[in-house]
């Protein structure tokens, strides 16, 4: 059997169940509450995108752990479910405890559904959706290659000026200025996402082709983290679902779905 071609874009290469000590101060608040805060967290690869915190159960606020009484087998041991219970809030099977496990630096420690807690903060900044990992790079570089955007045949954005955005494990983004984009074909959007590593999204948009509505095609961050400051209020839009030309070749559609 031939295998699948490789993308066009750098694969993310950390096997599942790797673990590296995290040295950054990480906390997490649910309501007002401090539930956990470590010097002495770790890195856990759940999956090859991007890793988890195993925390220390010594370093979780007493009494906010629930026992539920059920055990998971993973490949990394056994593990306790817990619900999380701080600030005035409650979430069942928000955690799990591994009171042991055959990989090193995994025993007596804490893994929290991300979702769970109000805040994750590493040293004192906020991070969103999940851990940023240590092995992922994120540049955003201004170009003067030519990048044309379409859908159902029809021009949506024609610039030689775009910001490309390199990240590990997915296809370059290309920003765009808004003057390089046809807005009237822009149709805003309720949506609103965040990134580990770029912040909060300020807008989205869907996209109007003829009588087709195409939901939540183009996205902007007006406010992104320090080091993408190059993409602020500029526009991208989803590769997977329009036809991107980079300077008069037409790049294949990526099979990933991630701004």
């Amino acid at each position: 059997m031939t295998p699948p071609p490789a993308p066009g874009y750098p694969r993310n290469a950390v096997p599942v169940d790797h673990v590296e000590r995290v040295p950054r101060r990480i906390r997490a608040l649910l309501g007002d509450a401090v539930v956990l805060d470590t010097t002495a967290a770790r890195y856990v690869w759940e999956w090859p995108g991007y890793p988890q915190f195993y925390v220390p159960l010594a370093d979780v606020a007493p009494g906010v752990l629930l026992d539920e009484h059920h055990e998971e087998p993973t490949s990394r041991g056994v593990a306790r479910r817990h619900g999380l219970r701080a600030g005035g809030h409650e979430h069942p099977g928000a955690a799990s405890v591994y009171a042991d496990s055959p990989i090193e630096g995994i025993a007596s420690t804490v893994r929290f559904e991300w979702s769970a807690l109000d805040h994750w903060l590493e040293e004192d900044e906020e991070v969103f959706v999940h851990p940023r990992s240590p092995y992922t790079r994120v540049d955003a570089l201004r170009s003067t290659r030519h990048v044309r955007v379409e859908r159902d045949g029809v021009l949506l954005a024609d610039s030689s000026a775009p910001v490309m955005v390199f990240e590990t494990g997915l296809p370059t983004r290309y920003y765009l200025d808004r003057g390089a984009v046809d807005l009237e074909r822009l149709v805003a959007s309720d949506t609103a996402t965040a990134c580990p590593y770029k912040g909060r999204t300020s807008g989205w948009w869907s996209v109007r082709t003829g009588n087709a509505l195409h939901p939540d095609l183009a996205w902007s961050y007006a406010f992104p983290t320090r080091e993408l400051l190059p993409i602020a209020g500029l526009i991208a839009f989803y590769d997977e679902h329009v036809d991107v030309t980079l300077d008069g070749v037409r790049v294949p559609r990526p099979r990933t779905h991630f701004s």
